[in-house]
């Protein structure tokens, strides 16, 4: 099975537990940019709610130009202002400081295009993860694929949501204060299970499919 799936930086669990069962992901550069999506923004856990952190865009999210050609805002400081989020956020986690050297360099460096740290993003998973995965991207745009390929595309936040209890819970820090939160950014789980995330991930795969 292929996976199509948009460009998407630090993917939800579930949509991450989809792309890890792959032969191999197609990433669509060709697309259109919709707003309302995973496109620009990934969600992690916070002391009081959910921390939804965004990647802000040149001309704002009001655009329809073709992924390839969106272009990151730089002048926000927005990999300041999420690196001391992460921070704060997952410092004394089981695993932060596990991951923290290698994941400050994709805060650190300048990114000029949105596909461009979104790929960033799921190399550094993948990395991490020891998982090997054959990663391409489309020259052209397909509305449709063949059947033996799972299309990801149109997975949004709106449509990605699970019942109370039936995601499968793993530590999470402030889950005493706000209860569990479940499919978060794959980086709340690999803070929490470190090395284990890959079996993590694949134990739990059918309980968490994303479509």
């Amino acid at each position: 099975m292929q996976v199509v799936s948009s460009f998407i930086p630090f993917p939800p669990i579930a949509i991450m537990a989809n792309i890890l069962q792959a032969d191999g992901l197609v990433l669509d550069k060709c697309e259109h940019y919709e707003k309302m999506s995973f496109r620009n923004k990934y969600c992690i856990s916070g002391a009081n709610n959910p921390n939804q952190l965004s990647i802000p865009l040149v001309n704002g999210r009001n655009q329809r130009n073709t992924m390839a050609s969106i272009a990151i805002s730089n002048t926000e400081k927005w990999q300041q202002q999420h690196w001391r989020t992460l921070t704060s956020v997952y410092r004394q986690t089981p695993y932060w400081e596990y991951y923290e050297p290698s994941l400050e360099d994709l805060y650190t460096r300048k990114f000029e295009y949105l596909t461009e740290f979104s790929l960033a993003s799921l190399n550094w998973v993948v990395k991490m993860l020891k998982v090997k995965l054959n990663i391409t991207e489309t020259t052209e745009y397909l509305s449709n694929y063949a059947a033996d390929y799972l299309d990801l595309r149109k997975v949004k936040p709106g449509n990605l949501k699970f019942a109370p209890g039936t995601f499968p819970e793993y530590y999470q820090i402030f889950k005493d204060r706000i209860g569990f939160l479940p499919n978060l950014s794959i980086l709340d789980l690999m803070f929490s299970e470190g090395p284990m995330t890959k079996n993590w991930l694949e134990t739990h795969a059918q309980q968490i499919h994303a479509v």
